[in-house]
């Protein structure tokens, strides 16, 4: 299954950044690509794609607070996203681990760019 690691540091304390990652209703907010999210509950949600407004897409969202660790797994195309916050530095390390199926392979480089792009702005944010 193809793979692929990103990370970055923010000034940010890890209850900043987490308050963005835990909450699916926020990723619009910094995950590129995602144009809304609804039907949020406890284990998953639904989102809907940049310019694809008719397009649901179920998720699943595992989350351990204790361990600043959140798992996004979609239903439809099962890409999975495990996020990991640690302290470091006065700040926190965002970390994420993608697994795209066989299937997506094609998809990797697009991924890992959003990812990339993404983490980012979740850096960024967090610190405002």
């Amino acid at each position: 299954m193809p793979a692929f690691d990103d990370a970055t540091t923010t000034a940010a304390p890890p209850e900043e950044v987490w308050k963005l990652l835990y909450d699916p209703s926020r990723f619009p907010e910094w995950w590129g690509g995602i144009e809304s999210v609804k039907d949020v509950s406890d284990d998953g949600f639904t989102l809907y794609p940049e310019g694809y407004p008719d397009f649901p897409m179920p998720q699943k969202l595992e989350t351990r607070r204790a361990g600043r660790h959140a798992v996004i797994s979609c239903l439809v195309s099962n890409l999975r996203f495990e996020w990991r916050l640690e302290d470091q530095d006065g700040g926190t390390r965002i970390s994420v681990h993608v697994e795209i199926p066989e299937e997506e392979a094609a998809r990797l480089n697009d991924q890992r760019a959003e990812v990339s792009r993404s983490l980012q702005n979740l850096a960024r944010i967090a610190q405002l």
